[in-house]
């Protein structure tokens, strides 16, 4: 999806942020970038579009980082340039305070 759509910048992922089905407690993948308003996710099964998802991930820092639980709704998925692995557009929308807070946090961190 083009920046321009963005109603947030997003930021690469530097190191592997592993991300969990809340539900299923399954693996789902990995993030490929991330903003306050959604995330690319660089997945080995599909996700279905439209689909809605409760999932938590491992933000990197300082003492291991922060746990972050969302809802997210799957907007677009495609395949990847690697065989076998999708990528999946995924809208936040749910998030609590404190977890928006940490997530603002660290979308700071190195963006000057």
């Amino acid at each position: 999806m083009s920046d321009e759509r963005r109603s947030a910048p997003r930021k690469p992922a530097a190191m592997p942020i592993d991300v969990i089905d809340s539900i299923s407690g399954e693996p789902i993948g990995r993030i490929g970038n991330l903003s306050r308003t959604g995330m690319m996710l660089i997945c080995r099964r599909p996700l279905n579009d439209g689909a809605l998802y409760q999932l938590r991930f491992q933000l990197p820092g300082p003492g291991g980082g922060a746990e972050i639980e969302t809802g997210v709704h799957t907007m677009w998925t495609e395949d990847a340039a690697t065989n076998g692995y999708q990528w999946s557009g995924l809208r936040i929308i749910s998030i609590s305070n404190s977890a928006a807070q940490v997530l603002d946090q660290w979308l700071e961190q190195d963006a000057a």
